[in-house]
């Protein structure tokens, strides 16, 4: 059912020295937008908050093992495959990979699929899914044994614990103890049951902790001695490390046995494959063939300033991120942080010209740039950074979306998750300014889907500007 879409209202500044053309320019691009768009924007009930994010998968079998807050259901995936018709065989790709969830319903479904993802900690989650695939009776038996017998309690030895600056003091001191042990006794075992109880700590690690993931930062207990902000946090019970992981093996082994029998029933060839690629989206997409791909399914990050090498700091941490590698990881990333340092798009790959030319002339963007520049000059941006994330993230993007254009296969879906933004005080509609790059590179625009509860403001603008809503949409793009 198609619906109409209001123009968000514009809050005026709080100083004089931004004139409100500015705003009222941006509101009429936006309007503008609206009615170019006006018949692919569709609100159903089939999609919700829950669906579109990780909430879905927290008692799903396998998926609900490592709590990636950014990722989607396997529901969703699930159910938009069955949407597209995308038959066995087909190829699907993501080049956002996260944790795997697309990769492995896919493969579950018959596809062959194919991930791009850039962090150490999706890497590892999707690997270790990967190789309990291939576990042996003997395998699960030892899993089980460690769940049981907790071995690391009687080891002497201890392997130093990997830490950040950021995350020095993260475990109470019997915490950090077990956590020692625990990596060292693990050390007698094979290489897969290794890579499996390496995972299962990682997905308590911050169970475990003083710490609590908060979008752009790691929110500390007050017990942890840290300083404290203006308002104490108190985390509530903290499990102890025995308690946690012996829950999170038992969880492992019995969901991974069930899935072992069900596919006792399912003809070995319907299965899937599941590949990997490491690195940068921006890197490796250009290396891919043309017109490979089938179905794309993802979600990139969102212009939101999250920070996912510091809210996953205590992962990448455990798996040999030192500070340089953290830096690093953090301006390889698409631009999402204030942190962000413009890239050199052209030099990364010289090809993507015309997707530079055409962010260069996408008005609403340009109107929202221009606005933000005014703000950080008259000092009324709370960082000032916030221009040059912005401007990084659509031109990035449009390269991705050109990218994604040349490997994918005619009729082709491409469907992205996404929210929008707000940032001193203007609408940042992603949706529309992203649907517009894709359609300028030859993409045809399906659909957009709105999610029928809409997201608040950010805590950093409610006092400015209120709870207005923002769009949170699943984009369906067809390459003709």
């Amino acid at each position: 059912m198609s619906f109409e879409l209001v123009a968000p209202a514009l809050k005026k500044s709080a100083s004089p020295a931004v004139p409100d053309m500015s705003l009222k320019k941006i509101e009429r691009l936006d309007r503008e937008l609206m009615k170019m768009f006006a018949g692919s924007f569709v609100q159903t009930g089939v999609f919700n908050r829950t669906l579109v994010s990780f909430q879905a998968n927290k008692e799903t079998p396998i998926y609900r093992w490592y709590k990636f807050k950014e990722g989607f259901s396997a529901q969703l995936i699930d159910y938009l495959l069955r949407l597209q018709n995308i038959k066995r065989g087909a190829r699907l790709l993501d080049p956002f990979a996260g944790s795997g969830t697309s990769l492995f319903v896919g493969s579950a479904a018959g596809l062959q699929t194919e991930g791009i993802e850039l962090l150490p900690i999706g890497q590892q989650v999707i690997t270790a899914k990967k190789v309990l695939e291939h576990f042996s009776k003997r395998d699960f038996s030892a899993i089980d044994r460690w769940q049981q017998t907790q071995p690391w309690k009687d080891n002497g030895r201890r392997v130093s614990l990997p830490t950040l600056r950021i995350t020095l003091g993260a475990f109470p001191e019997e915490t950090q103890l077990s956590i020692e042990q625990y990596l060292s006794a693990l050390e007698a075992e094979n290489e897969r049951v290794q890579t499996v109880l390496r995972f299962a700590l990682l997905c308590v690690l911050e169970q475990i902790s003083f710490t609590r993931k908060d979008g752009q930062y790691l929110r500390w207990d007050y017990r942890s001695g840290r300083r404290q902000g203006a308002k104490r946090f108190d985390k509530g019970l903290i499990p102890t490390f025995d308690e946690a992981i012996s829950k999170k093996l038992r969880q492992i082994v019995d969901d991974a046995e069930g899935d072992r029998q069900d596919k006792l029933f399912v003809v070995p060839e319907e299965q899937g494959t599941v590949t990997l690629r490491e690195g940068s989206c921006l890197d490796i997409l250009p290396t891919l063939r043309t017109a490979q791909y089938d179905v794309l399914i993802t979600s990139p990050p969102y212009c939101n300033r999250y920070d996912y090498t510091r809210t996953y700091a205590l992962e990448l941490a455990l798996l040999g991120v030192d500070e340089q590698k953290l830096s690093h990881l953090r301006q390889q990333m698409v631009s999402c942080t204030v942190e962000n340092r413009e890239k050199d798009l052209l030099r990364v790959h010289p090809e993507w010209q015309e997707a530079v030319a055409i962010a260069d002339r996408q008005e609403l963007l340009q109107a929202i740039l221009n606005y933000l520049e005014e703000q950080k000059a008259d000092g009324l941006l709370n960082n000032n950074g916030i221009p040059r994330m912005v401007r990084g993230y659509f031109y990035e993007m449009a390269c991705v979306i050109k990218e994604c254009f040349r490997v994918m296969k005619r009729r082709a879906p491409v469907i992205v998750v996404n929210d929008n933004v707000r940032y001193a005080g203007a609408s940042i509609s992603v949706d529309m300014i992203l649907s517009d790059i894709a359609r300028s590179v030859g993409f045809s625009v399906d659909s957009i889907f709105v999610l029928p509860t809409a997201k608040g403001n950010s805590s950093q603008q409610m006092g400015a500007h209120g709870r207005d809503p923002l769009r949170k949409c699943v984009y369906v793009w067809r390459k003709p």
